[in-house]
């Protein structure tokens, strides 16, 4: 059964932990990298709002790759890219409605959410449980009566 990057934002207080906790477990050569989540401040309300890649299952970053770089995990089910394969022409940055697949300026890389390899950093500091990696649960149908 696979898991699923499940997000409330209404248990989001906008500490951005997952923000910190991420930037730390992509960090290169000893410098943190660039953030995968990034809570929005919901403006003159106390919403916050994490957005992170949705792992889309028509994933337009997928489609958009010219040299197939990105690569659906068979086992999380993340859309991951391969960086060796990767020419950083950005068109996958172009093609996310959601504006989940980035360039990591600093150290010169295309990035987006692998989930931690099935194990999200994220989810795991979240203090208020905002965002959770869990198992699947299909919804169930309605009988009609």
């Amino acid at each position: 059964m696979k898991n699923r990057f499940v997000i409330n934002p209404v248990l989001c207080t906008g500490c951005r932990t997952c923000e910190l906790a991420c930037s730390f477990a992509h960090s290169v050569d000893g410098k943190m990298g660039r953030s995968r989540i990034y809570p929005l401040d919901g403006g003159m309300t106390d919403l916050w709002v994490p957005v992170a890649c949705l792992q889309c299952e028509e994933a337009a970053c997928i489609k958009s790759c010219l040299v197939n770089a990105l690569r659906r995990n068979p086992e999380t089910g993340a859309v991951e890219l391969n960086e060796e394969i990767c020419v950083k022409c950005m068109a996958c940055v172009a093609a996310c409605p959601f504006g989940c697949a980035l360039h990591d300026q600093q150290h010169d890389l295309i990035i987006k959410c692998d989930l931690c390899g099935g194990d999200p950093v994220c989810a795991k500091f979240c203090p208020t449980k905002a965002l959770e990696y869990k198992p699947f649960e299909p919804a169930k149908k309605k009988i009609a009566g």
